[in-house]
């Protein structure tokens, strides 16, 4: 192998922080440098993504890995890799990251290098999260992606944006204490002076431990999905976002937190995971319904968006809290097809936004016959969002639906109403938005979509019908890894003591 294969991730990681010390030190005058930059560089990375998923082997071992020594006297390491897991988030992030630069071209028009470097930042955190093998490099790269989003959306957000992103910020790192206290218990419980991930998942550690670890490290994962009751920060930082800003915290951000259930929440603790898998899968269920009623009151569009991410988010939590093959299989797939098509509504909304300066869903109406093109996207976007037969997130609902039955026909029959909700929101959303006559004036002469934004929106539709056909292409990846996640889990509720390990 290259040495660029042999550092992929190592590439991948740092590529985003290159680009923005590049960035920083382009002249401020220079705007249209510094954008072009970011993009180059946002680029580049999504080019290694590609070659990352080409490499991938169907397997559960983890792949493209690299070990160094960090901190070696307390068994820290820089430890990274993928599976099935986390594989496809990754390229998500590569993918979303440059198509939200390119959405904000024109509509970021203060502190543009400062906007830039933030959003190259927050890729290489959320790439390193996704890619971590160690506890406590896990720990940096998710407090590392803190921090430029707090600034996102306290910079260039709306007009409640400080607020908004305070909300964030202490809500997130309330977690991320529990977490580190956590990690640190497991670390002398461990007895292995490591914090390498591999290694403590073969340690055995006391189920009432269990309990209290996995508690904290959930109530960590819960924030950050949101799982109801804790998504009160969710709507405001979508609301007050930019649309960039709006974009990776709904089609990356979110899913940090499910996948730290996956990644170390149920490995490390498979006892205590079985044992609270009811009551996830109970708040995720409550999350769908909450959230699509919710929606079906709102007259913005941007917060009508952001609370539908809790609705489809508690679909991917319920998948997880089955602890069958089909459910997470799905749950990982509609993480995929969530980022994509919320992604692809918030860059519509943000659209909207800068043509007419308002996000009041009775402030338009009739644009189906002012913006023939933009209309024909944000319909199948639309589509896309309420899953649909044919797009993306129908195979990931109709996985997590079939694999959560058999744990929980009551929580699954109820999960159906929400997807019938989510069509009653989402359908009549558009036909205020888009159907009828022009209702103000000055909607009659706005421009359609520019050749710039069709190259944003195009490839999202595009890949979210090519996942809803060809979804094999997908999950082939993701079911051996899930499949060993799900058995280490069965054993543990079969075990006669409930000991761990």
């Amino acid at each position: 192998m290259s040495y660029l294969e042999n550092n992929t991730l190592s590439l991948l990681i740092l590529l985003p922080v290159a680009g923005a010390l590049v960035v920083a030190l382009i002249p401020r005058e220079r705007e249209t440098l510094q954008k072009t930059a970011a993009l180059l560089f946002s680029g580049l990375v999504f080019w290694f993504a590609l070659g990352l998923i080409r490499g991938f082997t169907a397997s559960p071992a983890m792949q493209f890995v690299e070990r160094k020594a960090w901190i070696p006297a307390y068994g820290v390491s820089y430890h990274v890799g993928v599976d099935g897991l986390s594989l496809w988030l990754v390229a998500l992030t590569a993918l979303l990251t440059p198509l939200a630069l390119l959405a904000s071209w024109s509509s970021i028009d203060a502190r543009i290098k400062e906007f830039n470097v933030f959003m190259l930042l927050c890729e290489a955190g959320l790439i390193g999260v996704f890619c971590a093998l160690d506890l406590l490099l896990f720990y940096v790269f998710w407090e590392a992606t803190l921090i430029p989003m707090y600034f996102l959306i306290g910079i260039w957000g709306h007009e409640r944006r400080i607020y908004a992103a305070i909300k964030f910020f202490i809500f997130t790192m309330t977690g991320s204490v529990l977490m580190l206290v956590a990690l640190l218990v497991l670390y002398k419980a461990g007895g292995q002076s490591s914090f390498d991930l591999t290694s403590l998942q073969r340690v055995e550690i006391d189920p009432a431990l269990q309990m209290w670890l996995f508690a904290a490290f959930a109530l960590a994962f819960a924030v950050k999905v949101p799982l109801f009751p804790l998504h009160t920060w969710l709507p405001d930082a979508h609301v007050e976002a930019p649309t960039a800003g709006s974009v990776i915290l709904a089609g990356v951000l979110l899913k940090m937190g499910a996948y730290g259930f996956l990644r170390l929440a149920i490995p490390l603790f498979p006892h205590a995971a079985a044992r609270f898998a009811p009551w996830i899968g109970a708040l995720a269920v409550v999350g769908i319904i909450y959230g699509a009623l919710v929606c079906l009151v709102q007259t913005d569009l941007k917060k009508l968006i952001a609370y539908s991410s809790i609705a489809h988010m508690g679909f991917v939590m319920l998948g997880i809290a089955s602890f069958t093959t089909i459910g997470v299989v799905g749950a990982v797939y509609q993480m995929l097809n969530h980022g994509i098509a919320t992604g692809a509504l918030f860059i519509i909304a943000g659209m909207l936004h800068d043509r007419r300066d308002t996000r009041e869903i009775s402030e338009f109406g009739g644009l189906g016959g002012v913006m023939p093109w933009f209309s024909a996207l944000f319909l199948l976007v639309g589509l896309a969002s309420i899953a649909v037969p044919g797009f993306g997130g129908f195979v990931g609902e109709i996985l997590i639906l079939v694999g959560s039955w058999p744990k929980s026909p009551a929580l699954t029959i109820i999960a159906v109403l929400g997807i019938v909700l989510a069509a009653g929101y989402m359908l009549w959303m558009i036909e205020r938005v888009l159907h009828g006559p022009v209702k103000h004036a000055s909607n009659s002469c706005l421009r359609d979509l520019t050749a710039r934004e069709a190259f944003v929106l195009v490839p999202l539709v595009v890949l979210t019908i090519f996942m809803g056909v060809a979804s094999p292409l997908f999950t082939r990846k993701i079911t051996p890894t899930v499949n060993i996640l799900v058995h280490k889990v069965s054993m543990e509720t079969r075990s006669p003591s409930g000991d761990a390990r």
